[in-house]
Formats: C-alpha cells, sequence, structure tokens
C-alpha cells in the first residue's frame, strides 16, 4: 500500500493537470463545515427540479458545472446580486467545503447540489431554464481510450441548448489544446448556437474567469482557450 501511495504521488506530480479528481482532506475541518441553506439535497428529488422554488424568486439563473471549491461561483454570486447561481460539483467534499464558503460570506443567491452534471442536466433542468451555463477547466480525459468520458459530446451540447433560454450563453475554458478542438468541433456541428466573444468574468489582473485552477496555471504558465456560443433559437 505504501508503494502504490508513492506512485500515485509521483503520478500526480508529472501530471497535476490531469489528476483533478479528489478529497480536499487537505483543507481540514471537514467535520465542521455548514451547508445549511446552500447545499441542496438530492438524494430524494425525482423530476423536473423547479428553480424558482429553490432560491425563492423568478430571478435569471446560472448554471456552473463543476463548482470545486466555490472560488468562481463567490465572485460572480458577489458581483451579479440579481442573478441566481446553482453549481453542481460531483466530489461532496468539495461541494460541501464550497457550501460553507458561500453560507460564511453570506451569499443568499447560491445553491450547490453533489451532482454528476450529465444526468442532472438531462433529467432534471426544465426546458430554457438557464441564461447562462459556465464550464471552466473541465477534466480532459487525455487518454483517446477515455475520450468517451469527455463532458462535452454532442447529446450533451442538445441537452445544454435544450435548458437555455433564447439568448442564454455556453461558457467554457480549458487549459488542454486537443480537448479545446473537440469540443470546437462538437459546438461547430451543433444547432441553434452563434459563435460570440467570451465576456471577462473576473476583474482579477491577468485572469479569465477566476478559478482555483486558472489561478494555478497561471503561474505554471499555461495556455488557456475559451469558446463560448449564445443560443438564438
Amino acid at each position: 500500500m505504501a508503494a502504490l501511495c508513492v506512485l500515485v504521488r509521483a503520478v500526480a506530480s508529472v501530471y497535476p493537470a490531469y489528476m483533478r479528481q479528489g478529497s480536499p482532506q487537505h483543507l481540514g475541518g471537514a467535520g465542521k463545515w455548514n451547508t445549511e441553506g446552500v447545499l441542496l439535497d438530492e438524494s430524494q428529488a425525482k423530476g423536473e427540479i423547479d428553480l424558482h422554488s429553490v432560491f425563492g424568486n423568478t430571478r435569471p439563473v446560472e448554471l456552473e458545472i463543476g463548482s470545486g471549491k466555490g472560488t468562481f461561483i463567490l465572485e460572480r454570486a458577489a458581483s451579479r446580486p440579481e442573478v441566481n447561481l446553482l453549481g453542481l460539483e460531483y466530489a461532496g467534499a468539495y461541494c460541501r467545503y464550497a457550501a460553507d464558503r458561500v453560507r460564511r460570506a453570506g451569499l443568499v443567491n447560491v445553491r450547490l447540489l453533489i451532482a454528476e452534471a450529465g444526468r442532472f442536466v438531462t433529467e432534471r433542468l426544465p426546458d430554457a431554464s438557464l441564461t447562462a451555463v459556465h464550464i471552466y477547466f473541465p477534466d480532459p480525459w487525455p487518454k483517446r481510450r477515455h475520450h468517451r468520458r469527455r463532458l462535452i459530446q454532442r447529446p450533451f451540447v442538445r441537452q445544454l441548448r435544450r435548458v437555455l433560454a433564447p439568448g442564454g450563453q455556453l461558457l467554457i475554458v480549458t487549459d488542454h489544446l486537443g480537448y479545446f478542438m473537440h469540443i470546437r468541433r462538437v459546438l461547430d456541428g451543433a444547432e441553434g448556437f452563434a459563435r460570440i466573444v467570451l465576456p471577462r468574468m473576473t476583474d482579477a489582473t491577468g485572469q479569465i474567469v477566476g478559478t482555483n485552477f486558472e489561478r494555478k496555471y497561471i503561474a505554471q504558465g499555461r495556455a488557456f482557450y475559451s469558446i463560448a456560443r449564445l443560443r438564438y433559437v
């Protein structure tokens, strides 16, 4: 077991960009995280979700897929109080940590959910219910045999178009050129989308969207690739 742990750490040091799943145990305080009022209970929920009931108002809703530690969604929610933000994160520990951060920040326009994005978008979100979808630094699954696991695929993009309202934006940033090329091919072949320039998501100097991954990769000198689309029908 010790040898296996050493091997995992060695692989992570060589390929840091692709070791994106895990648990934030290094952050500490897991037992003290208070997620009340922020983290939604998906365990017993079925059918189409009522976003107006979730937030208690009829304001526009934006979705972030892969919220991680919550850095982007916190900044976005603080700068856009007139907008509701729903964040999806598959890693439960990260999602609970982010929910605690949101609660401590006193942000009332954020809800977080531990969920697999493909299934949630397909099965739970109503038609034309979102004004924006944010997908920043998704796992690129770089090996060819793993490409089928990539989030951005034609069926999923059709679902994103369905849940976006006309005029809604799909905003994606990645540090992986191969995945970017794949995403561009998929979106260029998707109906009902127009090309737009990715709007700046943060006021932080030198940053595009303001996520933990972006800050880490800036320090490493990585290049970023962005793509944005607007649903027009």
